[in-house]
């Protein structure tokens, strides 16, 4: 089963119809963890869900918990590389595919750590696999130290999902970025939970970061443990700019906007994944923020 295919299967939260995309089989590493700095690793076993974890003088900090099986998975490759403690395990924002799993390291004795808005949506919307976490932070930004790693904490307001959180190692001058960036994809299906130009806005914010190196918890690159760069955010948000652009001046040129979504090429990005299936459901996406309201919305009152 390919990366692609597995990801869409678990994205059942939101859409049922992507069962039917099938792409090509990716090659997958050998090892389900990836070395990208010195004592900070990528992990994931096939790619549709990719985590990292860093590994200090006496702990060792996980970022995006995804689910129990996952968790499980990653603590086992931990202790296989360490027997230190686990001091937090981060989490990036309130969707069930990444707020879940979380128990598995509370079990094992660390803090699991959300944005106040992220917090406060997952106690109204219960799920089996997912647990609330044991310490929530509010704001713009927070600082965390762990031995030797400095983290920062970034909360860009809206973008996707609720308390949707950078995390910027400025030392090793390395971010993960959950959702928000996904190389050599077009954006996910019907574009859930995005705010597409609080989206962009965001990404600006990302970029302003002094950073060289990227994690991202979705990579359709062959080797999808190896680190990213600002390229690839730069790309993802050129992606967004090139498809509204295109979609208004079809509208321009006096396209039926009904029509704009099946006739609409973006040949730039006709190699990515996803682009047959996906861009039609990208531009109703667009066509839904012009005619209706940009969504979702919500007053950021953890961000003050």
């Amino acid at each position: 089963m390919t990366r692609f295919l597995h990801f869409a299967q678990t994205a059942l939260l939101f859409v049922a119809s992507v069962l039917s995309l099938s792409l090509p089989t990716l090659a997958t590493e050998t090892k389900p963890y990836q070395e990208i700095a010195e004592n900070i690793y990528s992990y994931s076993t096939d790619g549709g869900y990719i985590a990292m974890f860093a590994i200090t003088a006496k702990q060792v900090v996980v970022f995006e918990t995804m689910n129990s099986t996952h968790a499980k998975g990653m603590l086992a490759t931990i202790r296989s590389l360490t027997d230190k403690p686990i001091k937090y395990a981060f989490q990036s924002h309130n969707h069930w595919d990444h707020a879940s799993g979380g128990q598995v390291f509370l079990d094992n004795g660390a803090q699991t750590i959300a944005h106040a808005e992220a917090a406060r949506w997952m106690t109204a919307n219960p799920y089996p696999d997912m647990v609330m976490p044991s310490m929530t932070w509010q704001g713009k930004l927070a600082h965390f130290e762990v031995d030797e790693l400095d983290i920062e904490l970034h909360y860009f307001g809206m973008n996707h999902g609720l308390g949707m959180t950078v995390f910027f190692l400025p030392k090793q001058k390395l971010v993960y970025l959950a959702d928000i960036v996904t190389p050599n994809r077009v954006i996910f299906s019907v574009v859930p939970d995005f705010n597409l130009r609080e989206w962009e806005r965001s990404l600006h914010d990302v970029l302003a970061l002094n950073f060289t190196k990227a994690v991202f918890s979705h990579n359709e690159y062959k080797n999808y443990l190896a680190a990213g760069n600002r390229d690839d955010v730069q790309a993802q948000l050129d992606y967004l700019r090139d498809l509204r652009q295109a979609f208004y001046q079809a509208l321009k040129e006096g396209t039926n906007p009904m029509l704009i979504p099946s006739t609409l090429k973006l040949p730039k990005y006709e190699n990515w994944v996803g682009y047959k299936e996906w861009l039609p459901m990208n531009v109703w996406r667009i066509l839904a923020d012009e005619f209706m309201v940009p969504f979702p919305w919500h007053p950021d009152e953890t961000a003050k």
